[in-house]
Order: C-alpha cells, then structure tokens, then sequence
C-alpha cells in the first residue's frame, strides 16, 4: 500500500516532461483513475502498472524510468513544502542517508499505513561509501540513484555515480524484502572555491590565529594529560584549508561521568542497557513501571520486546549491522500485566548506542506515539514523559498536525468532487449544444445563447432541395403508426448523416417532406454542386428502407432550384431557422411536380449552377408548373467525376472536399 502522494508525484512527472494527453493515454492503459488524494491508500499495484504502461508507452527501459522519477521525486518532496525539512537532515550526504529512516519514522506519525524502505551506509576496506537499500516492493531499487544523485547535487553540490555490487533477498522476520547493495562514488563539483588571493587569505588566519592565542593564554589550563584550550584552538583551524571548524572538531571528555545511577534513571525513564547476550542490566523507571518483568535484572529483552524497525533479527550483530537506524520496539502483549493486556501495547522508539569497553547497548528511547488518543490507549500520561524529552511536543503538535490533515484530506475530497461535478456538467452542457446546433446554425445559436437579436439576412445565391415520399398518403393509411414513425426514422437518420458528408443545412423536415440548403447560412461557391451530390446520396439512401406495406425499397422525389432568399429566426419558445422567398416556392413546386426516384431540377439551377460541373443531366421538356406557367426542366442522372461510395462515404465517412470558396456566417449576406 501506499498513499496518494506517489501517484499523484508520478501524474505530475509525466505530464510536465511528456503532456496532459500522455499522461490521459498512460492511465487509460493502465486502467487507473486521473486524481489520487494525497492522504489515501492506494494498492502498489496501481503504481506499478503506470510505470509498466510508461516503459512500453515511452520506448523507455524501467530503469531509466525509475531513475527519472525517483530524480522528479525529490523535486516534487521540496515543491510539496519537505524542503527545508530536508535539508536539515544532515551535514552531508552520509549523514543524510543516515537519517532518512528518522525522517520515515517522523513522518509516519502522520501517514500511519506509510510502508518505507531502509536504508544502511558503510564503509568498504578501501574506504569507499556502501549504501544497502532494503525494501517490501521489489523491482524499484532503480529510483534510489535517482533520488540520492539529485540530492548530492543540489545540497551537497557534488556529483554521485552508484554502481549495483548486489542484488539479493534476506529472509527477514517479515518475510522476504529486497536488499541491493550500492558502491556510491562521490566527488566534489568545485563551484564553491574562494577565488581571494592566497596571501591575502593566509593573512587574515594568520591574524585570527593570532587573536586566538592571546586569548587562550588568559583562559585556565585543563588538567595534566589533557589537550590544553590552544591545542584545541589550533586543531580546529586547518592552514590553507578555509575555516570549516565543524569537521576538524575534537570533542572533550570527562575523566568519569558526574551523574547518579538513581538521577540517571529517573532523568531518562525509558532507557535499557543490555548486553550480548540481551540480558537486561539496567532500565529507567517508567520502562519498569510498564513492564513489571524487566526489574528483575538478566531478563532477556526480547522476551518482552520485538523489533518493529528495522526488521532484523533480534541479536546483537543485527542491531550493531544496524545501529544508526532508529529502532523500535513493541511489547510483546503475554508479558505484560493481565489489568494491560486489553491495552494497545507499548510501542518505543529511540537510538542504539554500543558500549564498546562494558560489551553493552544502551538504548535511549521514548514512546512512540501519534496522537493524545494513543497516550490514552497505552495507559500513558504526558507526565510520563520527561520534560527535557521533545516527544510531549511532539504529540500536541501531531494532534494538531492530524486535525489539519484531516480537514485537509476533506477540502481534498470536496476539490475532486467539485470536480468530477463540472465534467459532468460540461458533458452535459456539451449535448445541450449539439442538440441547440441540430435546431439552428451554430453562429445563430451562440447570438441567442448571448442573449443578442439575431437580424434576418439576405443571400443572394443559395440552393434549395425539397423532397418526400411517394404514395406516402397510402402508406399512412395501411400501417400502423409506429411503422411509419420507423420508416421515417431510418431515413432521415440516412439522410442527416449526408449533411455532414456534403456539408449543406438542413432546414426542417414536416411529415415526410426533407428541406436542405446550401450557400446557407455560411455562403460557399460549391451550394449547388453540394446539393445535388446530396441529393444522388438521399436517392441511393432511400433504396435502403423497406416500403412496411410492399416490402420494396420506398420512392422519393427530390426537387432542386438555385435563387435569392431570406433567412432569420422565427419564434421564441420553439425559435426556427427558416427561408423565405420566390426561391423557396420554386424548388418546392420542382418536387412536387418531379416524377419517382428522379431529381427535379430547375432551368436556373441547371443553367447556372450545374452546367459542366461535372453532371450527368438530362432535359425533360417544357412542363405547366403551377404559378410560374411553362417550364424547361431537367433531370439529375448523376455525377460523372465522383464515385457513389465518394458521394456516399462509405468506408471513410469522412466529408467531401469541395474546392471553393466558403464564406465566414454571414459574409455576402445583407441584414
């Protein structure tokens, strides 16, 4: 398990290097969801699988995957505010390795379930830096070269090469955890040289040194055999070397420790001193007050403890392989008194220091605590606590801490779904639009969403097509309504999918009558030749629905002509885009006096719209049209340039290229 602060940590990474639609195509892969809390538990498995789908994504190989992130990793730590935090861990890099298990340990008093690795430095026999990495996941050790490098770089400003000397799992008291040995080589970038002169630097130590003599002169001598106050002074001041006093210091000690064994124990109540065997030769006085049975002295210490961390081996070579590790240790509950057992068990957590001339380990504790809930749960007091000891601190500030994080972790929940809310009201915000689009153009529909008069407008030139079905009266009157309602539906889904494909509006459809446009309401040079090719499309669509009374392919008759209109909205509960005009009455009278499955068109679309455009167009003669007298007009046959399957975009379903010049809304247009 591990919490929402790595995903969220790796989503990060991978857009700022890749992009948003990378990271959106890796976690659709990986079948992961887009936001992660910062305090939620997550399984590994979900990180896991992201850095699985990454390598395969990125053509990278993991660990150069791993490497980058654990690199991104502790930028992201010191832009998540553990800056400073982790600055301060140590003096320079061994001490910071050293004290990341400490940092760990801290931090879990906040994120409780937090399952971190651990980490060891030694030193080889030719003095070389071993760093051995310990871990629960196994196949992740590559993001520490990642991780240790930025720090050598940014901190201790010096450059860092790990090489992997062994890979190896230890049967630990938890199972199996992953061990890998590093040799770490580090070597000083150089960019922090003081570039003053040499005399005039050796002057200035000269002086200081000077100064420093005559004051020690004055000072009282230490004891006989003892470093006077001057060899100390001049020890920690190094010739041509700069004035780094806190690595040449040489601490003082007393010839014997001026402390009582009572004062001592009562000063540190949670300590133990052990030897090698683990028998227990001294405690503080709340350790014996909890635990009953370490008073009687050569008690074996792990028959009342187990080492919680580092998981090793309760021996003394495992706690010496381990001793700047901080250590906790449990109370194993069967020897504690019967009124405590009910109790959560005690839980210490402190520093090993070995004794080399007594052959014992002293361990320097306190309890492990989290909260003032925990205090009250193990039977515990602050008063229990020392007052030198910053573990009482330390609980009234976490309790805080956990109330932040928990209001925290709410305003977290409350973003995300806020969140989630606006997606889902953008997607519905979406259908809304395109069900505002299907009534009216787009440029008309945002005048009214704006809340602005949209003014009608005259085209000079456009196309109109009419058509319906034939025998339609008859076919009402032997079905049933629900077949004709089918019918209808099945072709005019046919037909508003060739509005896309030859790009012409579709103005209204009124029973089985279908009105299209083209030249409006975006003029385009092409609206006649995007019209007959829809309406060879809608002849060869209507073949494909079934007459419910015949079982035959149903007839249409398409009328076509090419003139002036006028085109505005009409209503306001239900508002139209509608036609108005001789040019409208025209094309619908071409449909209505058309013959079956034929295409109707006028004198003036053929003449000066369709001629040599490609067309195969046929004349049908002089005709009585009713209200315009006698008419030559022709028939559409088809489009000699361009395929059916084109016309149709079967296949591709893509729209059709016309090669004209297509007018923004409203262009050559007269309001």
């Amino acid at each position: 398990m591990s919490y929402g602060f790595i995903n969220t940590c790796l989503k990060s990474l991978v857009i700022e290097k890749f992009g948003e639609e990378t990271w959106e195509k890796l976690r659709t892969l990986a079948e992961v969801q887009d936001t992660f809390m910062t305090y939620e538990i997550y399984d590994d498995v979900i990180t896991l699988r992201l850095v699985q789908e990454a390598c395969t994504m990125l053509d990278m190989p993991s660990e150069v995957v791993l490497k980058l992130f654990g690199e991104y990793f502790f930028s992201f730590c010191k832009m998540a505010g553990y800056d400073t935090m982790l600055r301060t861990l140590g003096g320079n890099l061994v001490e910071f390795i050293e004290n990341l298990d400490a940092l760990h340990s801290y931090l879990a008093l906040s994120y409780q379930e937090m399952n971190a690795p651990s980490f060891r430095v030694e030193k080889n026999d030719d003095g070389r830096m071993l760093l051995h990495y310990y871990s629960d996941r196994k196949g992740l050790y590559h993001i520490v070269p990642g991780i240790i490098e930025a720090v050598a770089k940014d901190f201790f400003d010096s450059e860092v090469s790990m090489t992997i000397l062994n890979q190896s799992e230890e049967d630990e008291r938890t199972g199996k955890k992953e061990h890998v040995v590093f040799l770490v080589s580090q070597r000083s970038r150089g960019s922090k040289r003081d570039f003053r002169p040499q005399r005039e630097k050796k002057e200035h130590q000269a002086e200081a040194l000077e100064r420093m003599r005559a004051r020690c002169a004055s000072l009282p001598h230490c004891p006989a055999g003892k470093r006077s106050r001057w060899d100390m002074v001049r020890s920690v001041v190094m010739f041509g070397k700069g004035w780094n006093l806190l690595k040449s210091f040489t601490p003082c000690y007393p010839d014997k420790l001026w402390m009582e064994e009572q004062a001592f124990c009562n000063a540190f109540p949670f300590h133990i001193v052990f030897d090698k065997q683990l028998k227990v030769k001294q405690t503080g006085i709340n350790i014996q007050k909890f635990v009953p049975g370490l008073q009687t002295m050569d008690s074996r210490l792990d028959e009342y403890f187990s080492i919680v961390h580092p998981q090793v081996t309760f021996n003394i070579e495992s706690i010496r392989k381990f001793i700047n590790s901080q250590f906790v240790l449990k109370t194993r509950r069967e020897m504690v008194p019967l009124a405590s057992q009910h109790q959560s068990m005690l839980k210490l957590r402190g520093q090993m220091v070995w004794m080399e001339s007594l052959g014992c380990m002293v361990y320097l504790c306190s309890p492990k605590l989290r909260s003032l809930q925990e205090l009250e749960e193990r039977g515990l007091h602050i008063s229990d606590i020392a007052q030198h000891d910053t573990t009482r601190d330390l609980i009234l500030l976490n309790q805080q801490r956990l109330a932040e994080m928990e209001l925290s972790n709410q305003l977290e929940r409350k973003k995300e779904e806020l969140r989630i809310l606006s997606r889902h009201l953008e997607a519905e915000k979406k259908k809304t639009e395109t069900l505002l689009y299907a009534m009216l153009p787009r440029h008309v529909a945002n005048q009214l969403k704006e809340g602005k008069r949209v003014e009608a407008g005259e085209f000079q030139v456009c196309t109109i097509l009419f058509s319906d079905v034939v025998t339609f009266t008859n076919i009402c009157a032997a079905c049933e309504p629900i077949q004709i309602v089918n019918m209808l539906n099945s072709m005019y889904s046919k037909f508003d999918r060739l509005t896309s494909v030859h790009d012409v509006y579709k103005v209204e459809t009124i029973g089985d009558a279908y009105m299209v446009v083209g030249g409006v309401p975006i003029p385009a040079d092409s609206h006649a030749e995007r019209v007959a090719n829809f309406a060879l499309g809608m002849r060869i669509a209507a073949r494909e629905v079934t007459n419910p009374i015949t079982g035959q392919p149903i007839q249409i008759r398409v009328g076509l002509h090419t003139g002036p209109v006028l085109a505005g909205v009409v209503g306001d509960k239900m508002p139209r885009y509608c036609l108005f005009g001789d040019t409208v009455n025209t094309a619908s009278r071409m449909e209505s006096h058309g013959v079956p499955d034929h295409i109707h068109l006028s004198p003036f679309t053929y003449r000066y719209a369709l001629e040599d455009k490609g067309f195969d167009i046929l004349e049908r003669g002089e005709i009585q049209v009713k209200g315009k007298g006698l008419m030559t007009t022709y028939f559409l046959l088809q489009n000699l340039c361009v395929s059916e399957d084109t016309i149709m975009a079967r296949g591709t379903g893509e729209p059709c290229v016309y090669r004209d010049n297509q007018q923004g809304a409203g262009e050559s247009e007269r309001g």
